[in-house]
């Protein structure tokens, strides 16, 4: 089933919804299994399951010369996706990225999520491969998210690569794009960031999945601002707890996010992280409660495959 229609579906109660790592490269499906089997209980209509790139490293040999070396290799979204509708029978949400993807290969991943009965996608840019300091686009492959989104639409519409006539199978995908309370790190201004995501709706995105925040005052402001700028598919936040010291560091460098004031002086009052936790979870807890008063249609929950924290959030909403 698309997302559009779980929510209409629900008729205006909030969802709750996760997403999900691929296991690191050595790793089984269990782990995927375990974290699924911990939020199964909150009947989640759809899992969403990120992919990331494949990265390399430079060995040195002692000629001198340099081999390429992956290290960070996850097994296929596809595959995961496929694992999860099979026994949980809950829709599967893959992302699609543009790093690490000829064209054709998209054309592949998508024939075969079609293939499967997935109904929905998450399109992305994706980040730029660890050690380069700007997001480089892979020989062949898309350079933008907007890019990637016209394979997709073009595939719905029967138009694949390399042919000249619209052939008679056409893919059904229901289109989700990403979403920046607190503005893309690379646009210029909100407004062009505004912009460009009224773009990716005209060209048939029918639902935003935000980035992480931690003050609902941003969300609501987003919103807001995506309907006056005629921006009316639904809105999902994306919410994470707090759940190390080390976060109010990495989370702001790697997603470019603010902290409040308030929850950053609780969290570097607590002596470890199990009262970092708790502090975390509580405040997640009023935020879900705020975005549930608001309307939020889905609360989804980047889970990093530790469904911990989040099952504690989700057990004092449901």
């Amino acid at each position: 089933m698309k997302i559009i229609d779980h929510i209409t579906n629900a008729q205006g109660k909030t969802l709750f919804s996760f997403e999900l790592l691929p296991p690191a490269k050595g790793q089984g499906i269990q782990n995927i299994f375990q974290t699924m089997d911990e939020l199964m209980e909150f009947k989640p209509p759809f899992i969403d399951v990120t992919y990331h790139r494949e990265d390399y490293l430079y060995k040195q040999h002692a000629n001198g010369l340099l081999e390429r070396v992956s290290y960070r290799k996850r097994p296929g979204t596809v595959a995961i996706c496929a694992a999860i509708m099979n026994k949980y029978k809950v829709d599967a949400v893959p992302h699609l990225i543009c790093g690490g993807f000829t064209k054709e290969e998209t054309e592949n991943a998508l024939i075969d999520l079609d293939f499967l009965g997935i109904d929905n996608v998450l399109v992305l840019r994706g980040d730029a491969r660890k050690g380069d300091a700007d997001f480089i686009p892979t020989e062949g492959g898309h350079a933008y998210a907007t890019d990637l989104l016209q394979q997709v639409k073009d595939m719905n519409e029967g138009k694949y690569l390399h042919e000249d006539i619209t052939t008679s199978s056409k893919t059904d995908f229901c289109i989700g794009v990403a979403g920046y309370p607190e503005k893309h790190f690379e646009a210029p201004n909100a407004q062009t960031d505004f912009k460009w995501l009224k773009k990716k709706v005209d060209m048939g995105a029918e639902f935003i999945v935000t980035q992480m925040f931690f003050n609902v005052e941003r969300y609501k402001e987003f919103v807001t601002k995506c309907r006056e700028h005629d921006i009316h598919v639904p809105i999902i936040p994306g919410l994470k707890p707090l759940t190390t010291k080390k976060q109010l560091i990495t989370l702001p460098r790697i997603f470019h996010l603010d902290i409040p004031e308030e929850l950053s002086e609780a969290v570097e009052g607590c002596k470890n992280n199990a009262e970092v936790r708790q502090v975390g979870e509580e405040w997640l807890v009023n935020q879900c409660r705020e975005l549930i008063a608001f309307g939020a249609p889905v609360l989804h929950f980047y889970t990093m495959s530790n469904p911990g924290p989040t099952k504690n959030i989700v057990q004092q909403l449901a």
